[in-house]
């Protein structure tokens, strides 16, 4: 569950807690507890137990958990964790509760932790420390983003409401195996269809009030335990029979999930460089062309033939290219015809020196094909492997086809005519084969 200045709201928050029960017990270990907790250390003995605390949350930051997600913010776990701990000493009543709690267990057995068992019921009590602290850090800061009052149990409230939905949305979308729950949950009994529901309920925006109460009637029922709406508690007594206000608790939290869908992350042309921008454009316009009624944005032009001026496409202009190469090649020529190409295909702008810098400079190809050109060294490679093979890396693909770019394409980047580079590819290959073959013979 995402809200407006919260961080510890979302599914990572159980990977913090995790490493600051893991850091507080080592944090103890390194210090006298019975001394850390009595009275009259005070603050003393709060400043202490954040310093180990913090040097152990340092040091775990460089594992795998620490470095872990803890929300879709960008913080870290051991980000999270550090924040907390610093929020604990600044919040001295919350580490006297804790002191108080321990000391309440050590007075019924003497040094506890020390026994089996006791470390775990140590760790419980440092989790229900932190559990509280962190709804506190989120209630202010939710109230510093929205500028509306929220406590701790207002936070609790959200988050059960988002749980509920989460669990309406699970016997929504297994509505056969669930039929009579979720038909309790809708207030009518199922047919053979599919409710129109089960497709209605796309995030917890769409989620009605009268589900949550339904659904936590059904609880006890169908899970045998009360659902938190129907318990003695007091804890939802706000909530309970009051239909408005659920209701404009699931649209605030659908409303926050939708103005943040992007999660923060940076748009593309901000993230990427010009050249990449650029690229992406091309491929962009490229697609639109191919399915739309020639105009201005084509890429591809029409091209003009030698006689009548007449626009012919780009497969017959290819043909036409390759028939005058032909021709020219059997007189000695090499004149490629590179304007008439330069137009029919086109390749994103710093293709070459992307291109260039993506093959492995140790690979036994790139030692053999060293003197060839980028363009006989990807011809090669399509005439042996295919043009879109899964070990090209990303920079030789041609973004509009994702695929090596096409012989045409290739001849021009060279600027020779397509028999020509044909040639010069058919030549690497023989030379390859040849070398293969004979360090076979030698081996």
């Amino acid at each position: 569950m995402r809200l407006p200045g919260t961080r510890y709201q979302e599914p990572g928050w159980e990977q913090v807690r995790k490493l600051l029960g893991q850091c507080s017990l080592d944090a103890f270990a390194r210090c006298d507890l019975a001394g850390l907790l009595a009275p009259a250390g005070g603050g003393d003995g709060l400043a202490l137990y954040v310093d180990l605390l913090a040097a152990s949350l340092h040091a775990a930051g460089r594992g795998a958990r620490g470095r872990a997600a803890g929300n879709s913010y960008g913080d870290s776990v051991a980000e999270l964790a550090l924040l907390l701990a610093y929020e604990l000493a600044a919040r001295p009543a919350d580490w006297e509760a804790f002191r108080t709690a321990i000391a309440g267990e050590h007075a019924r057995a003497p040094a506890f932790w020390r026994h089996p068992g006791g470390e775990a019921l140590l760790r419980k009590k440092v989790n229900d420390m932190f559990a509280v602290l962190r709804d506190k850090v989120d209630a202010d800061n939710y109230q510093a983003a929205c500028g509306r009052p929220c406590s701790p149990n207002r936070l609790y409230a959200y988050r059960m409401l988002d749980t509920a939905y989460g669990d309406i949305a699970r016997l929504f979308a297994g509505w056969q195996m669930h039929r009579a729950q979720v038909g309790a949950i809708l207030g009518r009994p199922l047919d053979a269809a599919q409710p129109i529901e089960v497709r209605q309920l796309g995030a917890i925006g769409a989620c009605r009030p009268e589900w949550i109460l339904r659904w936590s009637e059904t609880l006890e029922r169908f899970g045998g335990t009360p659902g938190p709406l129907h318990t003695r508690s007091k804890r939802f007594d706000s909530l309970k029979d009051n239909r408005e206000k659920i209701g404009a608790m699931l649209a605030e939290i659908g409303e926050y999930e939708a103005l943040s869908a992007n999660r923060d992350r940076d748009w593309l042309q901000d993230a990427d460089t010009s050249a990449a921008w650029i690229e992406d454009y091309w491929r962009v316009l490229d697609e639109s062309g191919a399915g739309s009624t020639p105009g201005p944005d084509q890429i591809l032009e029409a091209l003009e033939d030698e006689d009548g001026g007449q626009a012919v496409a780009p497969e017959a202009a290819e043909a036409a290219a390759e028939a005058a190469d032909a021709a020219g090649a059997a007189d000695g020529a090499d004149e490629p015809l590179a304007a008439l190409r330069a137009h029919a295909v086109s390749l994103p702008p710093g293709f070459v020196l992307a291109a260039g810098a993506a093959q492995e400079p140790g690979s036994w190809s790139a030692r053999m094909l060293a003197g060839a050109s980028l363009a006989v060294r990807l011809a090669v490679y399509a005439k042996l492997l295919g043009p879109d093979d899964d070990s090209y890396p990303d920079a030789w693909r041609d973004p509009a086809t994702n695929a090596l770019p096409t012989m045409v394409q290739l001849a021009a980047l060279d600027g020779v005519s397509l028999p020509t580079l044909r040639k010069r590819r058919d030549a690497a290959i023989a030379s390859l084969q040849a070398h293969a073959t004979q360090n076979g013979r030698s081996e």
